[in-house]
């Protein structure tokens, strides 16, 4: 199973679930204070989904990795190819 196929399962779990749960449509008889509760839940979930996301974007962020030998690979490559086209007749 895909991630993508995990994500709308889970997603469509919640909303069938919330759902049945507002809407009472199995005639669960839920009291009105856990219905008030729940009315907003999406909402909720999405500002902690939104948090989570930065949150992980940020340790990552943080603790990035540095990696000086690709950085100095990458400056030599810089100037053999700006020599290479200075032998080539372009102006810096």
């Amino acid at each position: 199973m895909t991630k993508l196929l995990e994500w709308l399962l889970g997603v469509s779990v919640v909303v069938t679930a919330w759902g049945l749960l507002t809407f009472d449509l199995l005639d669960l008889k839920v009291p009105q204070v856990y219905r008030e509760v729940v009315w907003p839940m999406p909402v909720y979930l999405l500002v902690v989904f939104g948090c989570y996301s930065i949150a992980t974007v940020g340790y990552r962020v943080a603790t990035f990795n540095d990696c000086e030998e690709a950085a100095q690979e990458l400056q030599a490559q810089i100037k053999e190819a700006k020599l290479d086209l200075k032998k080539k007749g372009l102006k810096f």
